[in-house]
C-alpha cells in the first residue's frame, strides 16, 4: 500500500477529510446507473470506497481467511467476462423511487455493462446481484406429477420432475437514510445502534455521515422465477408468489417440527403451475434463519419448549422464544417488499402465505394482493400443529382466529383438527 493510500485508509475509518469530494458519489434513486453512481466496497483501493463495509456479505470473513492463509491475493479483482445476466430484469419505475428500494442495489446486476470503463481503469466495482438459469430437482415435485397435481409440459416442468427456473442472488446494500425512514427512526439512531450492536465493528457508521450506503455482513436473498421472465414488465401477467424465510432444519433436512419445507414445496408447485399457465411464479427466499435469531437460539428454544411441564404447547410457543432471545421474532418484514419492487411488481394475484406480517408489509408498500393461499391440511406434518395453532393465535396467520381460551390447553384439546 502506498503512503497516500495509507492516509486515505486512516481517514476512511476516522472522519471525512474537510472539504473532500468523493470521486464516485452515490445519488440514491437516480434515473440511471451512471447518475446513481457505482457502489464501491473495495478493500484493495480504499481511496475509491464510497460505502461502509465490503462486498460479499457474511462471506467477506471467509475471504479474510483465504487471504490470511495465502490462498487469495488481497489485491485481486474479479474477472467479470461472460458473467452478465442470463435473463433481463428491469429497469422499472420503482428503481428510481428512493422510498421503494432501500435494502438492495437495483442496478447491482448491471455493473459490468454500466461501469465497464471504470472497471477497465482498475476501479474495483463488483456486482451485488447475479442472474442465472437452472433446474430444480426435488423429490416432492416428482411425487406431485405422479399424484396428478402437476403436469409436465417440457418447458417449465419436465418429465423427470425437474423445473426450469431463472434464479437470482441478491446481496444486501442498505441505504441508511431510506432504511431509517422505513423503520420509523432517525438515521443517527440507526447508525448508532448498528455500531453498538456490532461492538464497533464498523466505526464509519458513527464517524462518516458522508457515507450513506452500508454493506452489512449478513446473508441475502435468492429469487426463483418460473415461466417467461420477459413478461415481468407486462402488468397484466398473473403473478403467483411465495415469500419464504430460511429454515435450514426443515427446508434442507426435512425436520417435521414446522411447516417450512412443505409450505415451500407447495409454493414451488403453485409457481410452476403459474408459469405453465402463461403467468409467472416467484419464490423469494430470505436468509433469516430462526426468525432472524439464528439456529443456536432456535435449537435452545426447541429444548425449552419441549422440556417445559406438559410438553410442547402452542400457548408457550412464542413465550419461550422471547425468554431465550428477548424478542419473539426479529425478521421484521419491512425490508422484504424491496425485492418485489425490484422485480417491478405492483400486484400479486396469488400470495402463497397466510402470514399477516408478510401481507401487511407488502400492502403497506403499495403492493396489491388479490388472493392468499394456505397450505393444504394434508401437507402439515403431525408435529407442526403446535406451530400452526400458535401462529394463528398470535396474529401471524389468517384467516381463522384462535380464541385465547382455545389456546390455553392446546395439547389436551386435540390438535388433529388443524
Amino acid at each position: 500500500m502506498t503512503r497516500s493510500n495509507r492516509v486515505d485508509h486512516i481517514r476512511l475509518t476516522s472522519h471525512p477529510a474537510p472539504g473532500a469530494v468523493h470521486d464516485f458519489p452515490i445519488h440514491w434513486g437516480a434515473p440511471t446507473a451512471r447518475e446513481r453512481g457505482p457502489v464501491i466496497g473495495t478493500v484493495s483501493r480504499p481511496q475509491d470506497r464510497n460505502v461502509i463495509g465490503t462486498h460479499g456479505g457474511s462471506y467477506s470473513v471467509y475471504r479474510a481467511l483465504a487471504v490470511s492463509s495465502g490462498a487469495l491475493d488481497p489485491l485481486r479483482r474479479p474477472d467479470l467476462h461472460n458473467t452478465h445476466p442470463a435473463a433481463n430484469v428491469g429497469p422499472f419505475e420503482q428503481w428510481i423511487d428512493p422510498q421503494k428500494i432501500v435494502s438492495l442495489d437495483p442496478w447491482g446486476h448491471l455493473v459490468g455493462e454500466n461501469f465497464a470503463t471504470e472497471i477497465a481503469e482498475g476501479i474495483d466495482i463488483r456486482p451485488s446481484i447475479a442472474i442465472t438459469k437452472a433446474r430444480l430437482d426435488l423429490i416432492e415435485l416428482q411425487s406431485a406429477i405422479t399424484a396428478g397435481r402437476l403436469k409436465h409440459d417440457g418447458e417449465v416442468v419436465h418429465a423427470n420432475g425437474s423445473v426450469s427456473v431463472v434464479k437470482i442472488a441478491i446481496d444486501p446494500v442498505w441505504h441508511l437514510p431510506g432504511l431509517a425512514a422505513r423503520f420509523g427512526t432517525t438515521e443517527n439512531n440507526l447508525r448508532r445502534q448498528l455500531f453498538e450492536q456490532t461492538a464497533g465493528m464498523f466505526p464509519e457508521l458513527v464517524t462518516r455521515p458522508d457515507l450513506q450506503v452500508f454493506l452489512p455482513p449478513i446473508g441475502g436473498i435468492t429469487a426463483y422465477l418460473f415461466g417467461d421472465v420477459t413478461k415481468l414488465p407486462d402488468h397484466t401477467t398473473k403473478i403467483t408468489c411465495r415469500v419464504h424465510d430460511e429454515c435450514n432444519g426443515s427446508d434442507v433436512f426435512g425436520s417435521d417440527i414446522c411447516t417450512c419445507r412443505p409450505y415451500l414445496i407447495h409454493g414451488i408447485e403453485e409457481c410452476a403451475k403459474a408459469g405453465q399457465n402463461g403467468g409467472l411464479g416467484i419464490i423469494i427466499y430470505n436468509r433469516k434463519e430462526g426468525r432472524a435469531l439464528g439456529e443456536v437460539t432456535k435449537f435452545l428454544v426447541y429444548n425449552a419448549r419441549k422440556r417445559q411441564e406438559g410438553g410442547d404447547a402452542a400457548a408457550q410457543y412464542f413465550e419461550r422464544t422471547e425468554c431465550v432471545a428477548g424478542v419473539q421474532d426479529a425478521r421484521f418484514q419491512q425490508l422484504m417488499p424491496d425485492v418485489i419492487h425490484w422485480l417491478g411488481l405492483k400486484r400479486i394475484d396469488r400470495f402463497i402465505s397466510m402470514s399477516d406480517m408478510k401481507h401487511d408489509a407488502l400492502t403497506s408498500q403499495g403492493v396489491e394482493i388479490i388472493e392468499r393461499v394456505s397450505i393444504p391440511d394434508d401437507m402439515i406434518p403431525a408435529d407442526a400443529h403446535v406451530e400452526m395453532t400458535a401462529k394463528k393465535a398470535a396474529g401471524y396467520y389468517s384467516p381463522e382466529p384462535v380464541k385465547p381460551e382455545d389456546l390455553a390447553d392446546s395439547v389436551g384439546r386435540s390438535l388433529e383438527k388443524y
